[in-house]
């Protein structure tokens, strides 16, 4: 497994990014969902400030020094993380004073004025998943709560406004994930409104089952479609995925998305083993990796 070490030990085109889904745990119920983890008999990590403050510096030694030196980005994903809270912002700032670039990845529905005020301080990128508009799409795909409310686009505009004055230097990203009941929207109202640095058009990855898949002819549809947006989009097909992502679970195990296959890879406990023993455990490519940061529309092209 050397050669993931020197992999990452390059001279990187891109910030390393790690992605610490600190929780499995959502307010949606998103049928393609991939938050699906086999979980230790343990408590998340992010529950535990000893074991946070510890991963952290694990991960901020080793990926750092990978880098020369240069700062990492430390994106917070999930499930849903703003259910962790204040737990959740209490870890954004250790990772900064640690020496982190922080990023967070959301579905939008739990911001209001305070919890925007305690988090656009501490990013560095301001992640938002929106896949559709449609309410009988987002029914289908089930980005809604147990009570159906779903996400008020109004209202998430506002709070970007929000976020972009108390953190002018904030970049924005938007994620979609192109599946079935949503393959024939048009998302380019909302794209043109928020003014995202960059469209992240991801196709559904079936990590734990293949509902909501869609065709080369569906994905290359939505894709057309949007055109007119190719500046800022960012296109992730089924094998760009794999093996192009540094990614923690909710126990604090490095894992990895199986080619052609359901499920993960999974590393030993970082904090049993230490960070660098953990990463050589599983598949990463830096190629793939840096090759995400430079895709445009043109992998999809006919």
């Amino acid at each position: 497994m050397s050669q993931t070490h020197e992999s990452v030990r390059r001279d990187a085109r891109s910030q390393i990014v790690i992605n610490w889904h600190v929780t499995e745990a959502c307010n949606y119920q998103c049928r393609y969902c991939y938050a699906k983890w086999q979980r230790l008999d343990r408590k998340d990590v992010i529950r535990d400030p000893a074991a946070t403050t510890a991963l952290l510096q694990s991960l901020h030694e080793h990926f750092a020094s990978a880098e020369s030196g240069a700062r990492p980005r430390l994106n917070f994903a999930g499930g849903e993380p703003l259910v962790h809270g204040s737990r959740l912002i209490s870890a954004m700032r250790l990772a900064r004073s640690i020496g982190f670039d922080i990023s967070i990845i959301t579905n939008g529905s739990r911001l209001n004025e305070g919890v925007v005020a305690d988090l656009a301080p501490e990013l560095s990128l301001f992640g938002l998943s929106i896949d559709a508009l449609a309410p009988a799409a987002l029914a289908a795909i089930g980005r809604q709560d147990r009570h159906a409310r779903q996400l008020d686009l109004d209202l998430l505009a506002r709070h970007v406004a929000q976020a972009r004055r108390i953190n002018p230097s904030l970049t924005l990203k938007i994620n979609t994930v192109v599946c079935s009941p949503n393959w024939q929207e048009d998302l380019s109202a909302v794209i043109d409104e928020l003014e995202p640095a960059r469209w992240k058009v991801l196709r559904m990855l079936p990590v734990v089952n293949r509902d909501l898949g869609v065709s080369d002819m569906q994905f290359r549809a939505f894709i057309d479609r949007h055109s007119s947006l190719q500046d800022v989009m960012s296109v992730e097909d089924n094998d760009d995925m794999v093996g192009s992502y540094v990614m923690v679970d909710p126990s604090g195990r490095f894992f990895q998305n199986r080619a052609c296959a359901t499920g993960y890879d999974y590393s030993p406990p970082i904090l049993e083993v230490g960070t660098a023993d953990a990463f050589a455990r599983i598949g990463w490519s830096a190629l793939k990796f840096d090759g995400r940061y430079a895709r445009t529309t043109s992998v999809v092209s006919a």
